[in-house]
């Protein structure tokens, strides 16, 4: 990844509302820009909806495709993913998890542990 590609991928994901639109996106893939306007409104106009989808677009998080007069849209994991494999490897992200379980059952939140992996096995 690119500085200036990561630099925009984390500028994209600064924004709390670009973030649930991120989470929207995610659970209605290829939605339209006014299913997706109508879920920000009374808090943002659908010029501000689409100012955000521009940010989200070049930070790469979002692909968009014009279908006659609708836009639709997907959310885009990959930069997020890049993101991640720059910073971890097999072992940091291990014992990464195994901290923040540690620190979720201090603070006596509820933890929800995923299957385990093993080598071989699918």
């Amino acid at each position: 990844m690119k500085p200036d590609e990561l630099d925009a991928a984390f500028h994209a994901l600064a924004s709390e509302p670009r973030r649930r639109m991120l989470d929207w996106l995610q659970r209605q893939p290829g939605c339209n820009v006014a299913q997706l306007a109508a879920q920000f409104e009374g808090e943002l106009s659908r010029f501000g909806v689409m100012k955000h989808l521009q940010v989200l677009e070049r930070g790469n998080l979002v692909v968009s495709i014009k279908e006659g007069r609708e836009r639709l849209l997907w959310f885009n994991a990959v930069p997020i993913q890049l993101i991640h494999e720059r910073w971890t490897t097999e072992y940091s992200a291990y014992w990464s998890a195994r901290l923040t379980k540690l620190k979720y059952s201090a603070e006596g939140a509820e933890v929800h542990s995923l299957p385990r992996q093993h080598k071989g096995r699918s």
